[in-house]
């Protein structure tokens, strides 16, 4: 279950780049509130505190906006480029018992078989869930799996009331022999090209009565 964290917003009603810029300076972020039919609201939140709750990719907020509460998630965010700053936050407006579609990372447990490796296909996985029930994560165990063995999106397990949405035959996780590094030639290949070379003649003698 996502935890719904209380985050204080005022309503905004400049824009523009150096307005935005100002909002960032004194640790705010913009924001725009989008769903259920309505205009969106530009709004101002801070910066320190959401930038914390925003590690979890699917957060819920409970946005206390005049004088009221409006829950919202978090559907994208935009970053700094090379500093950790957010520079724009979208939010939807959500209802409790609402079910909501969410991208969910894939976290993997477990050791494969000793002469295997697994390699992940799909970093996230697309599901529908109740919005204050979104999964943080969708765990694979791949204890005991061997080459040739495979995860499918129809194989991972859902918390109860948690659909897939993702197309059931998405490969997730390939389980498989690892691949020997390629070093180009053997060191016995390399010592017999070594051989050939010394024996053969530097180039062609002239005889003397040619010179």
């Amino acid at each position: 279950m996502v935890d719904t964290i209380r985050i204080p917003a005022e309503t905004r009603s400049d824009f523009g780049k150096g307005y935005a810029r100002r909002i960032r300076a004194n640790d705010q972020i913009p924001a725009v509130v989008y769903g259920h039919g309505a205009e969106p609201k530009h709004v101002v939140i801070p910066g320190h505190l959401t930038m914390l709750a925003v590690r979890n990719r699917n957060a819920v907020l409970e946005l206390q906006l005049d004088g009221g509460t409006e829950l919202v998630m978090v559907k994208d965010v935009q970053r700094h480029a090379t500093r950790p700053e957010i520079l724009h936050i979208d939010l939807l407006a959500v209802r409790r018992g609402e079910k909501v579609q969410a991208e969910i990372p894939v976290h993997v447990i477990g050791e494969v078989d000793a002469d295997a490796v697994h390699n992940v296909e799909e970093n996230t996985l697309t599901v529908e869930a109740e919005a204050l029930h979104v999964p943080e994560q969708l765990t694979i165990n791949l204890e005991g799996h061997g080459v040739g063995d495979h995860v499918y999106a129809a194989d991972v397990r859902l918390p109860e009331g948690v659909t897939m949405v993702s197309d059931p035959e998405l490969l997730v996780i390939n389980v498989a022999a690892p691949q020997a590094a390629d070093l180009g030639e053997s060191p016995a290949e390399g010592a017999e090209v070594a051989d050939e070379a010394a024996e053969a003649p530097e180039g062609d003698v002239v005889p003397e009565n040619e010179a």
